[in-house]
């Protein structure tokens, strides 16, 4: 079964340029599940087999939902890089809101619509493969629009939200999954920003913070450890299936046990509602 996962995944592929270098889609998916080498990319879906909450917490989110929108009737929601449907599933059920979930990754997808089939909200829950660069520019009239800790696949948070706008309603919400460091934090990171910084990229979109909450540390520490064990055991049941790629995979184990220590001990973990500023 090991090896039959390295050829399931059909990735689309479209590449982007910033700052002078292009990435492919591979690139930025691997780099939204904390790995560094794209080599990885066809080895996501056996290493997460076990996982089905791949970033931002759907309890939140939904808690979110059901506190700014009013009106549930007919609404839509945007989920990019929606991994494998957590989110859109756990929305459609509990508030009957219809979900367009878009993710690069083939075997995420099927698994998506397996789940919200097995949910019975298939109905309300449409699911795509193909890279969200590009896919956002033929999209619009959503009323929220989820990004649950993809990373910078569209650039800094100002780009970000400049170049989804035309997808939202003029009095839709953006939620978004990110980390940031307090601004009296002596730690860097290459993707994690400063409190002030993001929040002022957000301004500078036109946007505005209107609701957020932060998950505590202790429960934090609980979930990492969970996902932790599964991923890390199906890492290495790799390594020994492809000994010559050994070091890919005990690579990205050590950069998980990176990545969990800055979010549990450095990073303060944000679900933010965002909209434009009135």
């Amino acid at each position: 079964m090991i090896f039959l996962w390295e050829n399931s995944l059909h990735p689309v592929k479209s590449v982007y340029r910033r700052d002078n270098k292009v990435k492919t889609i591979e690139e930025c998916v691997v780099m939204a599940m904390d790995g560094a080498d794209p080599a990885l990319y066809p080895f996501l879906p056996y290493i997460l087999q076990d996982i089905w909450e791949i970033g931002a917490s759907p309890d939140i989110i939904v808690h979110l939902l059901q506190d700014h929108c009013r009106t549930r009737a007919g609404l839509r929601l945007l989920d990019l890089g929606c991994g494998k449907g957590v989110v859109s599933i756990q929305a459609a059920a509990e508030i009957g809101i219809s979900c367009l979930g878009i993710d690069a990754v083939e075997a995420f997808v099927a698994e998506a619509r397996s789940r919200a089939a097995e949910y019975k909200v298939d109905s309300l829950c449409r699911f795509e493969v193909g890279d969200i660069r590009l896919r956002v520019k033929e999209l619009s009239g959503f009323d929220v629009i989820v990004l649950g800790a993809i990373g910078p696949v569209f650039g800094d948070y100002r780009e970000t939200l400049v170049t989804l706008s035309p997808c939202l309603k003029p009095d839709g919400l953006f939620i978004i999954d990110e980390g940031y460091f307090p601004d009296d934090s002596p730690y860097t990171h290459s993707i994690i920003r400063k409190k002030s910084a993001l929040f002022g990229e957000i301004a500078a979109a036109g946007m505005e913070v209107v609701d957020e909450v932060v998950i505590g540390e202790e429960e934090i520490r609980e979930a990492d450890s969970d996902l932790f064990d599964k991923l890390k055991a199906r890492c290495l049941e790799l390594a020994e299936a492809h000994p010559d790629r050994k070091n890919l995979f005990l690579d990205y184990i050590r950069r998980q046990i990176e990545e969990n220590s800055v979010l549990e001990d450095e990073a303060v973990c944000s679900t933010m509602v965002i909209r434009r500023k009135k």
